[in-house]
Parts: C-alpha cells; sequence; structure tokens
C-alpha cells in the first residue's frame, strides 16, 4: 500500500533527486528553499511510499505563484511543477505516482486556477495515468546543446549567421562576464523587469533572484551574467546548474543594442564545454504556432525536442475570471 505525506526528510529527498534519471534543480530541496524566499511563491511537495518497507516511491515538488494577495489569491494563482513527477521504473512507482497526483489535485485543487506540468523529458510512461486524471497534453518545444565536447565542436555547429553575430559582438565591444555583487544583480533583474514588459509577460518579484543567488550562485547551482557594452549594462543571462545539465532561466537585453544576446550565449556555451553534457535552452514555444525567440535558438544548432507540457484547470470559473483579469493587467505592463 502506499502513502501520501508531506513529512520527509530532506536527505532522503535529495539522495532520491539525485540518483533518478531525470532529476533536476526544480525538485531539489535547494529549491524549495528558493520558492519560500520569494515573495507570492509558495512550495508545495509530497512523497508516496512503500507503507511496510518505507521506500520511497514517487516525489512532485512545484510552486503555487499568486499574482494578487488577500481574497482574491485564488483567482490569480497557478502552480507550475517542472521536471515532475519523478518516480522509480516500476509497477510499485506507477501505482504510486498515480496515488501521489491524486493526492496532489485535492490538496491544491480549491486554491488555484491551474496547474501546468513543465517536461524535461519523454513522459510517455505516465502520459495515461496524467490525462486520466484530468492533465490536457500540448506540444512545446525545447532545444538541448550538447556540451560534452571541445568548445571548437560547439562553435562549428552553430550556424554561420548566429556566427558572425557573435563576432560582431565582439567588434562591438561587449564584454560578459559573472555578476559580482548585488548591485549588479539589481541591474540585471531591471533588464529582466524591462524585456519582460516589452513582450507584456509577468515576472516573478526580486526576491527569486535574490534567493537564487544567495543560496545557489555559493555552490555553483547558479550563474548570473552580465554583458556591458562602453561601461553600460546592456544583457544579463542567468542559469541553473545541476548534474551535468545547464539550464537556461533567465535573460533580459537593452532593446536597441544588437548581438548582445548573441554574445551571451555562446559565453555561456563557451566557459560550460566539457564541464557539463547538456544545455538546455529553455521553451521554444508551440511548433504550429510562430515564436521568435524559436529561431534565435534553433541557430546554436542544438537538437529540437518535442517533450511537450500538460495542464489541469482545477475551476473553469476561476479560469474565466482570471483571463478577464489578465487582459486588464497587461494593459498596465
Amino acid at each position: 500500500m502506499v502513502i501520501i505525506t508531506d513529512d520527509f526528510d530532506n536527505i532522503e529527498w535529495d539522495q532520491f533527486v539525485l540518483d533518478h534519471p531525470h532529476g533536476n534543480i526544480f525538485q531539489t530541496s535547494y529549491m524549495s528553499k528558493v520558492y519560500e524566499k520569494t515573495n507570492k511563491y509558495e512550495p508545495v511537495r509530497l512523497v508516496a511510499k512503500d507503507e511496510g518497507s518505507g521506500e520511497l516511491l514517487a516525489l512532485v515538488q512545484g510552486s503555487v505563484i499568486s499574482e494578487m494577495l488577500g481574497i482574491f489569491s485564488s483567482f490569480s494563482s497557478r502552480s507550475v511543477l517542472q521536471g515532475a513527477p519523478l518516480f522509480v521504473d516500476s509497477v510499485s512507482g506507477m501505482e504510486a505516482v498515480r496515488a501521489l497526483m491524486v493526492h496532489y489535485n485535492k490538496l491544491v485543487g480549491k486554491k488555484i486556477v491551474y496547474t501546468q506540468i513543465r517536461n524535461m523529458w519523454d513522459t510517455g510512461d505516465c502520459s495515461e495515468i496524467l490525462t486520466n486524471l484530468g492533465y490536457k497534453y500540448d506540444e512545446h518545444l525545447d532545444f538541448l546543446i550538447d556540451l560534452n565536447r571541445p568548445e571548437e565542436e560547439i562553435w562549428s555547429d552553430i550556424q554561420k549567421s548566429r556566427r558572425k553575430g557573435i563576432n560582431r559582438a565582439e567588434r562591438n565591444g561587449i564584454v560578459v562576464r559573472s555578476v559580482e555583487n548585488k548591485e549588479e544583480l539589481d541591474l540585471c533583474y531591471n533588464l529582466v523587469l524591462e524585456t519582460y514588459k516589452r513582450f507584456k509577460i509577468p515576472i516573478a518579484d526580486i526576491s527569486l533572484f535574490e534567493a537564487v543567488y544567495d543560496d545557489l550562485s555559493i555552490t555553483d547551482h547558479a550563474d548570473f551574467f552580465i554583458a556591458f557594452k562602453n561601461e553600460e549594462v546592456v544583457g544579463t543571462r542567468i542559469t541553473l546548474n545541476y548534474k551535468d545539465v545547464v539550464y537556461d532561466w533567465y535573460a533580459g537585453s537593452r532593446q536597441g543594442v544588437d548581438y548582445v544576446d548573441e554574445a551571451l550565449v555562446w559565453y555561456i556555451l563557451k566557459i560550460n564545454a566539457g564541464k557539463y553534457k547538456v544545455f538546455d535552452f529553455g521553451g521554444a514555444g508551440h511548433p504550429d504556432k510562430p515564436y521568435g525567440v524559436r529561431e534565435f535558438k534553433r541557430r546554436f544548432g542544438g537538437e529540437m525536442v518535442n517533450y511537450g507540457r500538460y495542464e489541469r484547470v482545477h475551476s473553469s470559473l476561476k479560469e474565466s475570471i482570471s483571463q478577464i483579469a489578465f487582459k486588464a493587467y497587461k494593459q498596465f505592463l
């Protein structure tokens, strides 16, 4: 029999994530601590164990994100499960993940509008379980770049037009280095904020970035990069690093400054060549919908994958109200 609980040991939790073939930074206790420090974020963590042996069979961690607080919280809240759930490859594991997600739905259903599961691998082995529990699958692309090779090989796979952009960035005086202090972190956040506002996308509070900088950069689980041109800050990129993977997390650049994004991405690829195995370039949108970011990423020569996403709406009424509210919210971005 499987028991579901939120009472667990972080050491056991992190060991399970570390040993799991799909274990990722978003399912570690480190990220849970980050979410606890972030305004309008709340971690959700559950494990499924065998009642007899006590063996950990499955776990899930997500963050409940609220755009508004107070009585309007449940109308503006969503839960994001990235790289989850994780479970052992066995009949018991499949039973455990089913029980885990049933419990999860009951736990968060009244608090949020919807849950989004952002896949980081092919989840065909649990797709039937998730769809039977009300999760709708949709296609979503990503690019993965092989880092486990010399810098010269990575460079040769980048398309000629993108290599020209990288070279022009250098000639134009764009310099990339690591962020050195909290003052530079503030400058980076402002660039991300500026970029997201330009595309009318909500952005997390700065406390998320501060928590990652304070807790994860000192353990090499995060890197913050900043780009200058003529001593002016013109770009930033932030990665999360775990096991063999560098994950492209957030980015921002000054509008009208050419080739800064190319310079930042190449710098990250170059310094991580041979150090990690994969650069996960992050989302590239739905394959049937135009998305300029996808074309930018494609030209760096990675493998395009379609792991997709799952989404479950927990309340149709709340969803309708939240869509109206979001349209109004975007007018102020």
